[in-house]
């Protein structure tokens, strides 16, 4: 039998995600498991008279691809992509594999040669086309969250079924603050960062992109970043895992990075020159999302969080930064994760995790369940 709460996350996906209309067609990405999810969004989206499409990718056969890819195989990938691509109007990623390292062994140069082909096809989706990206609750992840399976369950579905119009709501006085700002600082434990936001627009993130989603983000002005920063969230990449990422900064680029695995993270910055530049800056404000699991759909939620992410700034939120990367690394401002404060134009507004301005107090996690 089906669980129940199936139906209602299908829903919010096709209803307030991607907005799924009459007569559209959808494609219905699962990557490992997801399955009864999929059936559901299928079920769903014929009652609405749209058209779905599924698409199953298995991530040991991706590995196996990967391993000996070139860029004139990715070339002719994304020539046979492209026609279906340009002929969506919906995109949802259903992320369910087993082993999240399963990718680590491919060597950086193979999924470079992949990624630099596939830049612009994907630019394309993000850009045209009303998409989201979810990860759908397998051992792997209840292991990583330290949970049993069945109270992780329970957790992924209050997550991700909380009231994302409400959210929206709580977000509009900081979007309107953040239109207004200059000069942002970042102050904590390994960390005194400063950068200017000044002209770039922001985004509310609600539900519409991720689920589960609670994010604002915008891009520093690219070559303002000056300072240290310390990560104090793992955070893996290309299928490995980097804990203690430190990042140093003059005018804008990194000049300095260290963590557990100091070369490859230093290869990884160095797949381009924007790279080492900064493409977003975004506050977590997710009332459930608490502590990491190393699993960034979540843990660049988590309530008293922001994340950094040296590479590719989006195009809603501009600043020029270019970039196969696009690398969220996330720090928790919150008493137990050893405080800090976030400055806007030498004015505090959140401090431990918490927003201190009256008109922001609705997105303290209290306000955010209630």
């Amino acid at each position: 039998m089906q669980d129940p709460r199936f139906a209602k996350l299908a829903e919010n996906l096709l209803s307030h995600s991607v907005r799924l209309r009459e007569k559209e067609h959808i494609l219905i990405e699962v990557r490992g498991e997801g399955h009864a999810l999929a059936r559901e969004l299928v079920k769903q989206a014929y009652a609405k008279d749209a058209y779905p499409f599924v698409r199953i990718l298995d991530p040991m056969l991706q590995r196996e691809l990967m391993m000996g890819t070139s860029a004139e195989r990715a070339a002719r990938v994304a020539k046979w992509e492209e026609p279906m691509y340009k002929d969506l109007h919906a995109y949802i990623v259903i992320n369910g594999p087993a082993n999240d390292s399963e990718m680590s062994d491919v060597p950086v140069e193979r999924r470079r040669a992949h990624q630099q082909v596939m830049q612009e096809l994907n630019d394309y989706l993000i850009n045209n086309s009303r998409w989201t990206l979810l990860n759908f609750p397998t051992p792997a992840m209840a292991q990583s969250a330290n949970m049993s399976m069945e109270a992780f369950e329970t957790f992924y579905f209050d997550v991700c079924s909380i009231d994302y119009k409400k959210m929206h709501e709580a977000f509009l006085p900081l979007e309107a603050l953040m239109n207004k700002t200059d000069r942002v600082r970042l102050v904590g434990p390994g960390t005194d960062l400063h950068f200017s936001i000044k002209d770039i627009p922001n985004v509310i993130c609600s539900g519409l992109r991720n689920i589960p989603d609670g994010e604002i983000y915008t891009a520093p002005v690219r070559d303002s970043v000056n300072g240290t920063i310390t990560f104090n969230t793992a955070t893996s990449y290309m299928g490995t895992r980097f804990e203690n990422v430190r990042l140093t900064f003059a005018d804008g680029k990194i000049v300095e990075a260290t963590a557990n695995n100091t070369q490859k993270l230093n290869d990884i910055l160095d797949t381009d020159e924007g790279a080492r530049y900064i493409g977003e800056f975004a506050i977590g404000v997710h009332p459930y999302i608490l502590h990491p699991m190393n699993d960034i759909l979540f843990d660049e939620k988590i309530a008293g969080s922001f994340h950094f992410t040296p590479g590719r700034a989006y195009e809603a939120a501009d600043n020029g930064n270019r970039s196969q990367i696009h690398w969220d690394m996330v720090n928790i401002q919150r008493p137990e994760y050893g405080g800090g404060e976030i400055w806007f134009d030498d004015v505090l507004i959140r401090k431990d995790g918490r927003f201190v301005l009256p008109e922001l107090e609705g997105l303290n996690p209290e306000n955010l369940k209630a």
